[in-house]
């Protein structure tokens, strides 16, 4: 859906530097919290990678809003970056990469039948990658991987579809 190459970081922040975004709070009883993906390799791994808080908001418009001045933030040439909004029992709301002072969102699914397409076409970049980190074809794979996480963020909660939807309407 979005051709953006970016950087598989093993650590989307330094472990000193957090953002600093306004209008959030550590507030975990807010509905609405804006991560980051735990990108250490270990985690993904061992299926205990847990997505980075970086704040929590009591609507999905100042979680959108937060994202964008985290967007802000980022060096100006700096590599996009995968964030997600999920709400309190952890499901995802919206997601999209942020990069140069904006984030470009990943439009919902609105069926089960799209979301089976997704999870195929996803699941099948991933075995690419696979086979390109096989024949040392890192840069390759690293770019199909990214491609996967673009189309996974479409994968957004049955519950939340359409208000998502609705958000980025709004937005546009």
């Amino acid at each position: 859906m979005f051709d953006l190459s970016f950087l598989a970081l093993s650590v989307p922040f330094p472990a000193d530097v957090m953002p600093v975004i306004a209008h959030s709070t550590s507030d975990p009883s807010l509905p609405f919290s804006l991560t980051l993906p735990d990108r250490y390799l270990a985690a993904a791994m061992s299926g205990e990678a847990r997505p980075r808080i970086i704040g929590h908001f009591a609507t999905l418009t100042e979680a959108m809003r937060g994202a964008i001045k985290m967007a802000d933030e980022m060096e100006p040439d700096a590599a996009p970056r995968m964030l997600a909004i999920l709400d309190r029992d952890e499901r995802l709301v919206l997601a999209g990469a942020a990069a140069n002072g904006a984030v470009a969102w990943c439009a919902p699914v609105m069926t089960a039948t799209e979301a089976r397409v997704v999870v195929m076409e996803a699941s099948q970049l991933r075995a690419q990658a696979s086979r390109a980190a096989d024949w040392l074809e890192s840069d390759l794979a690293t770019r199909l991987r990214q491609r996967a996480d673009l189309l996974e963020a479409r994968l957004v909660d049955p519950l939340w579809r359409a208000f998502a939807t609705r958000a980025l309407q709004i937005a546009a």
